[in-house]
């Protein structure tokens, strides 16, 4: 559309392109693209909640659509291109148990809880962008690299849609089966590459390049143009209050990426007075942000971020084979392909980095789910970052939160029998890393015979 264009991120390029081209870096530059817009031809709501009207409409498929629903805040499609399946219907949901966990009053902590979405992840929020923009371009095949999330999003949107096959590429380490039997179940073409996730991006990037296959990975800056309505419902769900902070855990760094932006568009366009702050919560086994941000203190630098610094991490990744490893298998990501976005979503969002260890994460895991919410390990990470902040001060008791859950729990439900069970099997089996262990959180099934009183004695009724 006229109003929309692709453009490189890069200050020292910012070369412009047209939506209608498949593009996943700058053809001059090289570097990551944004999707932007002529916002004086876009005919904006003068308040966010001018949107809540939509509900009222909402068996029109566009107005059910928690991306969509926002559509003219992602103007470069075409309503009649758009592909949708429902996605964005999640909750934020105010958990007081959980703040009092976290020693804080009533009422300052949320839960936006995207493992309500179709494939029940947040991808659905950006799969939905791409899947879009991939019908826009007449592609007939798309393909992705995936840790799981991804792949089974991607496989959902091309069989309900029946516009184009799916191709799934996997690395031969740790990926949670109840993520890859979707991709499965869906019909998509699973390749399984000898490599850890870089290696399969890497190797599907090169194929996308060569041939007429479509990328849905986040470095398709279409993916974070859906991805950002996460905080539109965040914002819904306070009533159109900003918050304090934003917590979301760190993998490809598509997310916060696209917080970011979402926050500075919504700031520009005068929808907000202020930005909330966004702390990004690695994994400790897979803690690349965290080691540029605080050991080598890499910042946005206004869009010139130390190429130097950059290049002699990942170089030293390759000295020594450095391979992420964590539990969470859905941030075991050593190479975030949105390491610049990131960098710039932390610079708009004065935001903070941290890393927790997977003992932490699943233990948090466990935390929520005794709360009422069911979440992937990954989404463990919010909670523990937000544990780790309070005890450092930086968030403060009153101050308003909102914890990004990235999936369902029955995205990994292996691990959570492990953790629950305590079963030594389990752990060799490799379930359970080595190093982890049970928790009084653990909550195991109790064995008894088929007797009467043994199960009142159980119950503590005897």
């Amino acid at each position: 559309m006229d109003s929309a264009f692709q453009q490189c991120i890069n200050p020292d390029c910012r070369a412009t392109f047209d939506v209608s081209e498949v593009l996943t870096a700058c053809k001059h530059c090289h570097g990551l693209l944004d999707i932007s817009y002529d916002w004086d031809r876009i005919p904006v709501p003068s308040t966010l909640s001018e949107f809540e009207a939509r509900w009222s409409e909402r068996l029109q498929p566009l107005n059910l659509s928690g991306v969509w629903r926002f559509r003219e805040l992602l103007q470069f499609a075409p309503e009649k291109q758009i592909v949708t399946i429902g996605e964005g219907q999640t909750l934020l949901q105010r958990n007081d148990r959980l703040a009092q966990l976290c020693d804080m009053k009533p009422g300052t902590l949320y839960l936006q809880y995207e493992g309500m979405n179709p494939s029940g992840s947040f991808k659905d929020n950006g799969m939905t962008a791409a899947a879009t923009h991939a019908h826009m371009t007449g592609a007939s095949m798309t393909a992705c690299a995936s840790t799981g999330n991804t792949s089974a999003s991607l496989a959902v949107y091309a069989a309900v849609s029946g516009l184009f096959r799916c191709i799934v590429f996997i690395g031969s380490g740790r990926i949670a089966f109840g993520k890859l039997s979707q991709a499965l179940d869906y019909g998509a073409r699973t390749i399984q590459v000898r490599g850890d996730f870089d290696d399969a991006l890497k190797r599907v990037r090169e194929l996308c390049q060569k041939h007429p296959i479509y990328l849905c990975n986040s470095v398709n800056p279409f993916r974070l143009e859906g991805q950002k309505t996460i905080m539109l419902r965040v914002l819904e769900g306070l009533g159109w209050q900003v918050p304090d902070w934003i917590l979301v855990p760190g993998g490809n760094l598509g997310n916060s990426s696209a917080f970011g932006k979402a926050f500075a568009e919504l700031k520009q366009l005068g929808l907000i007075d202020r930005i909330p702050r966004l702390a990004v919560i690695n994994a400790a086994g897979a803690e690349t942000l965290n080691q540029f941000w605080n050991t080598d203190s890499l910042r946005w630098e206004s869009g010139r971020p130390d190429p130097a610094t950059i290049s002699s991490r990942f170089e030293q990744m390759d000295r020594t084979d450095h391979r992420a490893s964590t539990v969470a298998s859905a941030i075991e990501i050593n190479r975030p392909v949105n390491l610049i976005k990131a960098l710039r979503a932390l610079d708009t969002c004065n935001g903070v980095v941290r890393s927790v260890s997977d003992q932490q994460i699943i233990d948090c895991r466990a935390q929520i789910a005794s709360a009422g919410f069911g979440c992937e390990p990954a989404s463990g990470a919010s909670l523990a970052g937000l544990l780790q902040l309070r005890s450092e001060g930086v968030i403060g008791r009153d101050d308003r939160v909102a914890c990004i859950l990235t999936g369902h729990e029955l995205k990994d439900p292996d691990l959570t029998m492990a953790y629950h069970s305590g079963d030594p099997e389990l752990h060799q089996k490799k379930l359970v890393p080595a190093g982890i262990h049970n928790t009084p959180l653990a909550n195991p099934p109790v064995v008894v015979n088929n007797d009467e009183q043994e199960i009142l004695t159980a119950l503590g009724l005897a």
